[in-house]
Formats: structure tokens, C-alpha cells, sequence
């Protein structure tokens, strides 16, 4: 089966991790902009991450035989400091309109404070605006009050719905994402966040309708492979092949498509090392 990642933070992972993914058949991936593991103090620091994301991390990706893309935003465990904010806010059109951007985030919450309402909101709009596809982060910690939170202000702000993934669900916040139209994300870690298990279970209950399934692995303890484990369950635990298709493939295909950007190659060969490794 062919997989597309549709939130998987590559720039913390190994080469080795590439090769793993496509050798179990991930072709595609999406790498929305993250936190790093400590705050960032200029604008700069901002805007470097997001050159690497969008013009070395895809060449790095294709080496392998995965294509890649990026998203841009401001996450929101960094949207404290309303100055740097501001100042990066500012600078992100540059990179937004860049040939390998797909969509605009993660933004969202995460500790669901003013500030971080303030930024989401900005980036939301911003979105709107350009027409592009954005990816919303649904906070760790208070993720109940903070899905209400988010919401509530798309439903506000009259912004396109079919254009917005919002990410990171659980079963006690299916429900509440569930009353747009938005597309939802399932995020499936070893130790945290939803298990195969867990994402079977929540599909039989609301269905596979714009829902997706991702790893966003990352710098923590996580697995790039988790995609797959998921199709594995999901087969032997008897959902149907088209089931599987859409959470893997076929809404993440629909979602990005509201991006002029995203033209995935499915059939990129991988490089022999000896024609780049110095």
C-alpha cells in the first residue's frame, strides 16, 4: 500500500528512518513547523528553520525516494513573546509562498492562553486570506478546553473549514471536531498520544470521513513507521482496504489538494549514496 505522512517532523529524524519509510511504502510526507526543544529568541532563528524545511530537508527526503513538503507557521509554545511574535508573523510571507510550502502551520494552542489565542487567531486569518490549507494543534495538556477554544473561533470567524485539519484528537475531543467540516488528525506514539488500537476504535465510531492518521514523530520517543503498524491493525482487526485507504492515502490526498503546490511523485528512486555522500 502507498502511505502519505501527512505530519511527521523529518528534520529530527536519521536517514536510516528514510530508507525504513520507504521501503514500507511512505512516499510522500508533510513536515508543518514545530518547536525545536528550546525557545527561540530572534526572528531569524525562524526564518533559518524554515529555509532548512523547505530547501534542504525535501532534498534530503528525496535522496530516499520520499517526497517532501513543508508548512509554515509560529507554534504556539512560542507565541509568548508578543514582539518576536509579531516580528515573525511579519516575515512569513516569504516562506509561505514558497514551491514546496503546502499549508500554513501547526499553529493552535498549548496551554490555551491569550496569547497563544491572540497568535492563533492571526495565523488563522492569514490563512483565509491566502486560500491555503492549514494545520491546527490540539493542545497536549487541557485538550478538551482547548478544542472548544479553537472551535469555537474557526465557527466565529466564518473561515473555510474543507481547507483546515485540525490535529492531535482523542476520543474526548472526536466529538467536538466533529461538529465542522474540518478535516481530523489521529496521532499514534509508542508511550503517548493514540495507540493502533485506539485509532480502530475511533473510527468505528465516527467513521473515516476526512480523518487522518499521522505519527509527527519528532525528537521525543516516536516512530516514523507508525503508519504503517496502523494499516497492519487496522487489516487484522477487520476494517475494510477502503477504510484503510482513506485514513492513509485518500484524505490526506483531498486535504492538500486545496494547495496549487501539491504535485506528490509517488515513483521518486532513491539515490545511491556514493553519488552525494562526501
Amino acid at each position: 500500500m502507498t502511505i502519505i505522512e501527512p505530519h511527521i517532523h523529518m528534520i529530527s529524524r536519521t536517514t536510516d528512518e528514510y530508507r525504513l519509510m520507504y521501503e514500507k511504502g511512505i512516499r510522500v510526507c508533510v513536515e508543518p513547523s514545530f518547536w525545536q526543544g528550546s525557545d527561540r529568541r530572534y526572528a531569524g532563528s525562524f526564518f533559518d528553520y524554515f529555509r532548512l524545511n523547505l530547501e534542504f530537508e525535501t532534498v534530503r527526503a528525496a535522496r530516499f525516494g520520499v517526497d517532501h513538503y513543508g508548512a509554515v507557521a509560529l507554534n504556539p509554545k512560542e507565541a509568548g513573546d508578543g514582539r518576536l511574535a509579531d516580528e515573525v508573523l511579519a516575515g512569513m510571507q516569504e516562506f509561505l509562498g514558497h514551491e514546496r510550502c503546502v499549508a500554513l502551520g501547526e499553529i493552535g494552542l498549548n496551554e490555551n492562553t491569550e496569547d497563544e489565542i491572540r497568535v492563533f487567531r492571526r495565523q488563522l486569518l492569514m490563512a483565509e486570506e491566502l486560500a491555503m490549507p492549514v494545520v491546527i494543534h490540539l493542545p497536549h495538556g487541557p485538550k478538551v478546553q482547548g478544542t472548544e477554544i479553537i472551535v469555537g473561533i474557526i465557527e466565529a470567524e466564518g473561515v473555510t473549514q474543507d481547507r483546515i485539519l485540525i490535529d492531535h484528537n482523542t476520543e474526548d475531543s472526536m466529538s467536538i471536531s466533529r461538529r465542522t467540516a474540518c478535516y481530523c488528525g489521529l496521532t499514534v506514539y509508542p508511550y503517548s498520544k493514540l495507540t493502533p488500537q485506539r485509532v480502530s476504535n475511533i473510527i468505528r465510531e465516527f467513521e473515516a470521513d476526512r480523518v487522518m492518521v499521522n505519527s509527527s514523530a519528532d525528537w521525543g520517543v516516536s516512530d516514523p513507521l507508525a503508519l504503517v503498524r496502523v494499516v497492519d491493525y487496522l487489516a487484522q482487526n477487520g476494517h475494510p482496504d477502503e477504510v484503510i485507504r482513506k485514513l492513509t492515502y485518500d484524505n490526506a490526498m483531498s486535504f492538500y489538494s486545496n494547495s496549487p503546490r501539491w504535485k506528490p511523485v509517488f515513483d521518486l528512486e532513491p539515490v545511491p549514496v556514493s553519488e552525494y555522500q562526501r
